[in-house]
């Protein structure tokens, strides 16, 4: 429906669609997603200019996108230490241990311009098949003695896209520096070990993510390189990545 729709309507109008249910949720690499009701599922378009700080580094829109999941919680008073967290390249995880959302970015370059479509969903208040953001406030108030609210699907959607609206602007005018910072706050990965290619590969650890979105490890004796995801390859039980 978006994928129709997106190129009719006046460039400044913004484009989301949000479903209750789906029953053909995709993810990464073909996996499928499920979405049973109560997570925050949408599609949302935007347009990057080509000749932009982030039409140059397209894939960091997947990492602002799982950034503003997580702050879209965070950033509310009260809620900053719930412990959600973002995973290289696209996901929501509690902690380090189970995985509740995922991004999937898939984009168009038409003359100077980036259509993006952005789809993303996340676990709110469904228990199954992992955990949700609510199980999360409701351990944290069982732990600290605090009454946080339950939040709901459309708050934190809403919440979302506006976070993702001010992480872009501060992307365009200083570039991944501006967004870094918080991204590092929140992700798992900081002084990780993995190992490279296969199973029995060469240690290394994780150091950053470069300019591009790419992540970076460090291999003894051999400096820092970039990595990408190949497939699903980068599995945190397995910790493997391959380099690029």
């Amino acid at each position: 429906l978006i994928g129709r729709l997106m190129f009719e309507l006046p460039e400044e109008m913004g484009l989301i669609a949000i479903a209750v249910r789906q029953t053909q949720g995709k993810g990464r690499g073909g996996n499928v997603w499920l979405s049973p009701v109560g997570c925050a599922l949408a599609t949302l378009h935007i347009t990057i200019p080509l000749h932009s700080n982030l039409g140059q580094r397209i894939p960091f829109v997947q990492h602002l996108v799982s950034l503003a999941v997580v702050e879209s919680v965070r950033s509310i008073p009260g809620y900053e230490e719930i412990d959600l967290r973002v995973k290289w390249p696209n996901d929501i995880y509690y902690s380090d241990l189970m995985k509740l959302g995922g991004v999937l970015v898939n984009s168009t370059l038409i003359e100077t311009t980036f259509h993006i479509l952005i789809g993303f969903g996340f676990n709110v208040n469904n228990s199954n098949p992992t955990i949700c953001i609510n199980d999360l406030i409701t351990k944290f108030n069982k732990e600290e003695g605090t009454k946080l609210k339950a939040l709901t699907a459309d708050c934190l959607i809403a919440r979302t896209v506006t976070v993702l609206e001010r992480l872009i602007d501060i992307f365009q005018e200083k570039g991944p520096n501006g967004v870094l910072p918080s991204y590092y706050k929140y992700w798992v990965h900081s002084g990780k070990q993995v190992r490279l290619r296969d199973e029995e590969g060469p240690i290394a650890w994780i150091v950053g993510i470069d300019d591009y979105g790419f992540l970076q490890v460090h291999e003894e004796g051999k400096g820092v390189e970039s990595v990408h995801p190949d497939g699903n390859s980068f599995d945190m039980l397995r910790n493997l990545i391959v380099p690029k």
